[in-house]
């Protein structure tokens, strides 16, 4: 395996790093709240970077969003690309992605998934009920992505289609622990187009529709962990650089340089776990075990990450305003969504117990 950047994705990395780095400061981010940072987000798709997921892959995915990572960046770019473009790309009919996908890339049209669903979804004549929970994204969103009792996944429209509609579909405002601009969703009725083959049928290497989505889910977002986790470690790296203790740099002392080695070590495995999960998925190879495992690092180690980036900012950390107390919302954040080490680990348990070593 070779998870060597094409030219391509060096150039998107590039392009995302310069555009993040310009948009997001911390006066920006202040300044937007809970909210979703719009200007950013125009500005991601005015250069194509969403639409040059569908040349890069999912590798190419992970690399841009561990640039946002690193600023923690209020856009929804990892949910719109992983449930909108690749998903539709991947599983829509012809006539969907002709549809759909112009708008995904121009940032006119923004999926988010109800993945993993918190609630019960159940669909009947193409009419989908139930409620979800939490999703992120969703008051950004114009469809969203939702698995039903049996895990086929159905595209539901956002804004009513006409006055059958008008009720059929509520969105009410959810505060997470990261600034996601989530939503409860609550489905009473609604209409759903189908994407994808039903669960279990072959759809290639990786299964069935859900099976893959979830997959690349869970990549893309173990992707923008490892940015989240860069990103705190740099602070902390500037911040004991600088400050002093005992007439010299806090960084000298061997305790902050274990802690922050530990940091460095498993931001690494973050990243190369999901480096690995993404490019077995570009190569048509079965990733479901490398996803769990991406998520898994990206959940249990992300975790203790951002928890060091804060504690080695002493009594700063403690400061709900500075920059790195962000990253440590969003680490959290991302640790919950992505399940959980303990249930991640209990599913990567079973998956061998039932003799997948895949």
């Amino acid at each position: 395996m070779d998870f060597t950047p094409t030219e391509e994705q060096e150039a998107a990395r590039e392009l995302a790093g310069r555009i993040f780095a310009d948009l997001t400061t911390h006066e920006r981010l202040r300044a937007a709240g809970t909210g979703t940072d719009a200007e950013l987000w125009k500005a991601l798709c005015a250069a194509g970077l969403p639409g040059a997921v569908e040349e890069t892959g999912l590798l190419g995915l992970v690399l841009l969003l561990e640039e946002q990572g690193r600023v923690t960046a209020q856009v929804p770019f990892a949910a719109s690309c992983a449930f909108g473009i690749l998903a539709v790309g991947r599983h829509g009919t012809d006539e969907q992605r002709t549809r759909l996908l112009p708008g995904l890339r121009d940032g006119t049209t923004v999926v988010t998934g109800a993945f993993p669903a918190s609630g019960t979804v159940s669909a009947h004549d193409g009419r989908l009920s139930g409620t979800v929970d939490w999703v992120p994204w969703l008051r950004d969103a114009t469809h969203v992505l939702v698995p039903d009792e049996d895990r086929d996944l159905w595209l539901v429209p956002l804004v009513p289609l006409g006055p059958t509609e008008e009720d059929a579909v509520r969105v009410d405002p959810v505060e997470l622990t990261a600034p996601w601009s989530a939503g409860r969703l609550v489905l009473d009725g609604a209409a759903g187009e189908r994407l994808g083959r039903r669960f279990g049928e072959r759809a290639g290497a990786s299964g069935g529709a859900y099976e893959d989505v979830l997959a690349v889910a869970r990549i893309a977002f173990a992707g923008l962990q490892a940015g989240v986790c860069a990103g705190s470690l740099a602070r902390a790296v500037e911040h004991t650089s600088v400050r002093e203790q005992f007439g010299r740099p806090l960084s000298t002392h061997q305790a902050v340089q274990l802690r922050a080695a530990d940091a460095h070590m498993d931001t690494e495995a973050i990243r190369v776990t999901a480096y690995e999960a993404a490019w077995r998925l570009d190569e048509g190879l079965d990733a479901g075990g490398a996803a769990l495992t991406a998520a898994w690092w990206a959940s249990e180690a992300g975790k203790r990450v951002v928890h060091a980036g804060q504690h080695l900012h002493g009594g700063t950390g403690a400061d709900l305003d500075h920059p790195v107390h962000r990253h440590f919302l969003w680490g959290r954040q991302l640790d919950a969504y992505l399940g959980g080490g303990t249930e991640l680990l209990a599913e990567l348990g079973a998956r061998l117990a039932e003799g997948d070593l895949s």
